[in-house]
């Protein structure tokens, strides 16, 4: 079922110089950004007064900034919230600040929200359009730090993010869980009994399947859980509800039908959180390491590869496959008796293992691993999340 369209709200618009991208014809072209007004839950995007190549060195540019007035009750008005950023948006701009910046997927009060708060209470965070727009913000120093979902207890894994976490370059730096509790969402003055339909994120329809076949929803996929308790407050839906977190219900001034309604009370997800820089492994508490490889195609040869962590007794919490896209199909090399040669997908392996690379084991196991992987590479090595969801 094709998604939703989601209304967005309007912002204030500034001008910011490129100086690297100058020529004779246009000595100084500008692109149109916008600033966002702040609010409690959801912090405006915040630009910079200075600009860095892809090395750091600063370039130069200056940046006026005019903020839009604050109003202490515009959490309940939805033009004030902040439009996501778009590609074209961290294509054109960088930024910097005292405040950590943290990127998400979603409008405000998305889960990727809640879990960016938990990961960096203090934090400022930027909402993005799309998972790439994320990564994209992050490489080119709009923001500080991105938190994406990996996985769902329920759901299982998030694949566009494992493949964006080999098309770009970033680290990971930690994760972060969160329990996922969703609620039945509607304009006031509406019953479950007045709805037919119900829009949310497809991994949020998808936990909550009984309970809405129970009621009898028709069910539609958009884009994010917010998006959807902001479309259906946006355009006052009369026979329309949406699956989203309680903050979402406040923020959009949307009364909660009914609480709880996943189909398993254990409902976590798993963020990532992602940085240019990688951290400096520690032994001091429990790390958790993240590789992507690939092998070549033969009887035992995936046996042989899980085998360098069980030899060294270390734990494997997560194994996941993904096609080789640049090259899906693999012919043999068998002659095979003058028939065709067979061809085999080929494949990329993620693992994530419960072990420091500062521990001597690990970097023995990865060793051993690249005498026969046809590719290896470390996404990161980082603290694991302890707490409880």
């Amino acid at each position: 079922m094709a998604a939703t369209t989601i209304a967005r709200s309007a912002g204030t618009h500034l001008s910011l110089p490129f100086p690297w991208k100058s020529s004779p014809s246009d000595p100084s072209p500008k692109a149109t950004l916008k600033l966002f007004p702040k609010r409690r839950r959801c912090a405006s995007v915040v630009l910079a007064s200075l600009l860095g190549d892809a090395n750091g060195k600063i370039l130069g540019g200056a940046l006026e900034l005019e903020d839009s007035p604050f109003d202490d009750d515009a959490s309940k008005d939805l033009h004030t919230l902040p439009r996501p950023l778009s590609s074209t948006f961290v294509s054109n701009s960088v930024s910097e600040g005292s405040r950590l910046r943290v990127a998400y997927q979603g409008v405000c009060g998305a889960y990727s929200e809640s879990a960016a708060q938990k990961a960096y209470p203090n934090c400022e965070a930027v909402p993005c359009e799309q998972f790439d727009t994320a990564f994209e913000a992050v490489e080119r120093w709009l923001v500080d730090r991105a938190v994406l979902p990996i996985e769902n207890s329920l759901g299982g894994s998030i694949h566009r993010n494992y493949d964006l976490l080999l098309r770009h370059r970033l680290h990971i730096v930690g994760e972060v869980k969160l329990a996922v509790r969703h609620c039945l969402l509607a304009n006031p003055g509406l019953e479950i009994q007045d709805l037919k339909r119900v829009l949310s994120h497809p991994q949020a329809l998808a936990q909550c399947e009984h309970t809405l076949t129970r009621f009898g929803l028709v069910r539609e996929a958009v884009d994010d859980t917010a998006g959807a308790a902001k479309h259906v407050a946006f355009h006052k839906l009369k026979d329309a509800g949406a699956v989203a977190s309680s903050t979402a219900a406040e923020i959009y001034g949307l009364n909660i039908l009914a609480e709880d309604i996943q189909d398993d009370s254990d409902n976590v997800t798993r963020f990532l959180i992602l940085a240019r820089e990688p951290i400096i492994p520690g032994t001091d508490r429990p790390f958790k390491t993240s590789i992507v490889f690939s092998l070549e195609e033969g009887p035992g040869v995936l046996f042989k590869a899980l085998a360098v962590f069980a030899l060294r007794q270390i734990n494997l919490t997560k194994i996941e496959s993904r096609p080789l896209r640049k090259q899906p199909l693999r012919a043999s090399d068998d002659s095979n008796g003058g028939c065709p040669k067979p061809k085999y997908f080929d494949y990329l392996f993620y693992v994530d293992f419960e072990t420091s690379m500062a521990d001597q084991n690990a970097q023995n196991a990865l060793r051993h691993l690249r005498e026969f992987a046809t590719f290896l590479r470390v996404l990161g090595s980082y603290p694991m999340d302890a707490s409880m969801p």
